[in-house]
Order: structure tokens, then sequence, then C-alpha cells
């Protein structure tokens, strides 16, 4: 059993003495794309020796096996060439895969051009390349202890790729994810789907949760296969994302390689729809000119995230579920975002906002909040839940991020509602003009009794130097 923590860190300074790699993004891409060729295979050993027919979509020149495992292997310029290579008649790994077609498997073939057609080959060295390749082969992925360890390692580089400069575009805490799954509870049979999918931190979530709670039998996992559903458009976000799902057991993920804000809204009909949507949709990103044009005019507009919370609405199944994490800029605001949030509060029932510290989606410093839903029935009245920092903490960071158990308190307040310090119901009927950026009443409370404590504080200061100035002047005239 190999050191996985020990290895990735080995990887990590290898691929800093290449030229070719120049910062963390570019080193993340360049190992994604080589941890997918290399998980994939030990997948397609295993499937071998299960399944009598089963055959690699991936030709057996380019399978790691093949060119990979023998430490002593190709090397330096020969391994450059093997993996750059346009040559015609002499095509390399990279030219071959993103033009791989294979008709007795083409979802998984689809799947290897789409990670290749994605990704590059930063590094200029073929003899550091060998030494990255050589210490990825003392990973086992067939071995169960090797995948749970590298199953936290993998964590860790979602969280790089966050601290890349990417200002946490692609990944959300494991806290978060896991609660929202937990409250929207999505079963067995009932299709899921992450639009805004990243590095397929929500998707990962429902497959552990539906494991955990409903998978008893072959027949139940067969289902639970083909409900998992994810869409991504940054190329690096989509391979890490499609790993992290060949690592969770999932043999030909649902997973693509697309922007989900060009998907005609019209043309989403009812086979289309999905029971449950978990997702942080992109706020603040630029999207492509002219795809606002594919919303209903009253709906269009330049921001990410809103035309994404009417793409989800739309792509939802009556009575269905869904959670999303939303920034304060899209719960508040007038035009289209307040068009946006009476649809949604129309159509859907908005019974829950659990409101985040700005910290928690570090090193981005906006406040977020996370918004349960049930479509099919009109929004009356909407629970607030402010989540508060630890104890003596004054903000989360890279080495105190946000952790699960912190959530510990709205578990047991969840099913059993009462209003408190930090939870406070609010009327639909008491919103103007939608606005659902409602601070906790009992904070503005305090923050009164606050403001009058100090006020009569600086009164008594101001009486008390005017009495020593009184007595000052007296001791003065005595004398």
């Amino acid at each position: 059993m190999a050191n996985v923590g020990a290895v990735i860190s080995s990887i990590r300074n290898i691929m800093r003495q290449d030229r070719g790699i120049s910062g963390d993004a570019q080193r993340l891409e360049q190992l994604g794309w080589m941890l997918f060729l290399k998980i994939i295979d030990d997948k397609d050993q295993e499937l071998e020796i299960t399944k009598d027919d089963n055959v690699s979509v991936i030709p057996e020149r380019f399978q790691w096996r093949t060119w990979a495992t023998d430490s002593e292997g190709i090397t330096g310029d020969e391994l450059l060439e093997f993996i750059d290579s346009n040559a015609e008649g002499n095509r390399g790994l990279f030219a071959s895969l993103r033009n791989l077609s294979n008709t007795n498997n083409p979802k998984r073939a689809s799947i290897v051009k789409e990670v290749f057609e994605g990704s590059n080959n930063y590094m200029k060295s073929g003899y550091e390349m060998r030494k990255v390749i050589n210490k990825l082969n003392e990973i086992d992925f067939n071995n169960s202890e090797d995948k749970h360890i590298f199953g936290d390692i993998y964590e860790s580089i979602l969280v790089e790729l966050r601290d890349a400069g990417n200002k946490g575009e692609y990944y959300t805490p494991r806290a978060v994810t896991q609660l929202m799954t937990q409250m929207i509870d999505p079963k067995l049979g009932e299709k899921v789907l992450d639009p805004a999918a990243g590095t397929g931190g929500f998707l990962t979530a429902a497959i552990d949760h539906i494991r955990d709670q409903y998978v008893n039998t072959v027949r139940d996992e067969h289902i639970l296969q083909k409900s998992i559903t994810g869409w991504e458009f940054k190329p690096v976000a989509y391979v890490l994302g499609l790993t992290n799902l060949i690592l969770h057991e999932m043999d030909i993920p649902d997973y693509h390689y697309m922007d989900s804000l060009k998907k005609e809204y019209n043309s989403i009909g009812a086979k289309d729809r999905v029971d449950v949507i978990l997702a942080n949709p992109p706020f603040g990103a630029s999207i492509a000119d002219g795809v606002e044009t594919n919303f209903p005019a009253i709906y269009r507009c330049k921001e990410s995230a809103d035309l994404f919370v009417i793409l989800m609405l739309q792509l939802l199944k009556p009575k269905g579920r869904w959670a999303i994490v939303l920034p304060d800029g899209s719960i508040t605001g007038g035009g289209v975002k307040a068009r946006i949030r009476e649809k949604l509060l129309t159509d859907c029932n908005l019974h829950t906002i659990i409101r985040l510290p700005q910290s928690t989606f570090f090193p981005a410093t906006v406040s977020t909040n996370l918004l349960f839903f049930e479509k099919g029935s009109k929004t009356k009245d909407i629970w607030y839940y402010e989540h508060k920092l630890p104890a003596g903490q004054k903000s989360y960071s890279k080495t105190k991020p946000i952790q699960f158990h912190e959530f510990d308190p709205i578990l047991k307040w969840w099913n059993n509602r009462k209003e408190n310090d930090q939870a406070w119901k609010v009327n639909a009927k008491d919103l103007k003009e939608w606005d659902l950026d409602i601070k906790n009443p009992r904070s503005e409370v305090l923050e009164r009794e606050y403001s009058s404590s100090i006020e009569i504080i600086d009164k008594l200061i101001k009486s008390q130097n005017k009495i020593t100035d009184c007595i000052l002047a007296l001791k003065e005239e005595l004398s």
C-alpha cells in the first residue's frame, strides 16, 4: 500500500522542476488527465476480471498499462513524441484520443474524447514526466484502502484548485455539499442533476448519501448508476469532476463537457426534467455572447447565477426538490433580479434560507446563502437560519475551513422549527419587491441595544468630564 499523501506531494515537487508548467492551475490540469488515464485503466482491468466481454475503449497502444507501468519504459524526447505527436501515420496519445470513436461503447469513448479535447500536456521534459508517471504507479486504485485514502487527498487537490486564483469557482466546501444533500435527501431512483457541476462535489455527495441510505442490492446499484447527471464547461474542472465520479464507482459517468446556459430554455420538456437539483452556480462569471437570448425576454441578463436559477427551475419536475448556493447579490435587487425571484416564489415553495458567514467560500469573501425549494406550490413562509462562526474564530480560512459538525444545531432545528437568536420566520406577503435579503431581527435588536448602551456610556463620560472640570475649577478657586 502506498503512502498516497507522500506520492502526491512528490508529484507536486517534480512538476515544479518542469519549465513547461506555470503555476498551480496548469499543474492540476496536467495531473488531471494523467490521473484520469491511470484510474480508467485500473477500472478497465477490474472490469476485465468481472465481465468476460469487457474491452477497453482506449486503443491498446495508449492504455496506461502498455506504455506507463514499466518504470524503465519510454522517457525523454521519445515519451514527449509519444504524447504530443501530430504526424500523419504516427499520431500521439493526445491526437489519437481526441479523435477516438468506438461503436461498442460509444458513451465511454465519448467521455475519453471529451477529456482530451479539453486538456493539454504542459510538461516539456520527458524525464520529469517519467518520474511523475512512476510516482502515480505507486497508487493502486483497485486497492480499497489506497482508493479511500486517495479520496481524502483528492479533496485537498480540489482545494488547491480553488486556491489557484479561481475565487472558489470550482469548489464548494464538503461540509456545505453534505448539509445540502442531507436536507434534500435524494432517494434511489430519483434523477439528480448539477448543471454547474465543477469538480463533482454535489454529485459525489448525492452518490454517497443514496448508497448509505438506500442501496442494498446489485439492482439498486444499477439504478443509482443511471440516476446521476452533471454538466460542466471549464475543462480542468470537468476532468477532475469526471475522475471524481469514477473514483466514486460510477462505471460510465453521465457527466458532460458543455455550457449549460446554451441549452435552449423552451426546448426543455418532460423527458429532460429531474427530481433533484443540487448546485452552486457560478456568480459574477462571464457568459458567452448571446447566451441570454436562450431565455424568455423578461429574464434576460448578463449575471450567470441569475440565468442558472431560471434554467434550473425549468429543468425541475413538478414536486421536484432543489438546494442552491446564491450570493447576496442574487437574493436582492430590482429589475430582472426581482422578476426572477417573483417567478421562483410563485412556482416554488422556498421554505428555508441558511445565511452563511462571508468567509465560508474562502478565499472569496462574498456573503452567501443556501436556498431550499420544493417546486409546485407557492411560497407562504420562509424560515431563515443564520449560521455563525465557531466561538473565538474571526473567519474561515485555508487552515480553518467550515466543518460539518458546526451544522449540528441546524440539523436539530430542521424538523422542529422554533424562532430563536439564529432562526426567524418571514411571511412572503411581507417581502418588498420579493427581496430575500432579510437580516436577523434579533441581531438588529441587539445592535440597537448595543448602540443605545454606547450612547448612554458616551453621555456618562461627558457628564463625568464636566464634573471633573467643575471640581478642578473649584479647587483652583479655593487655592
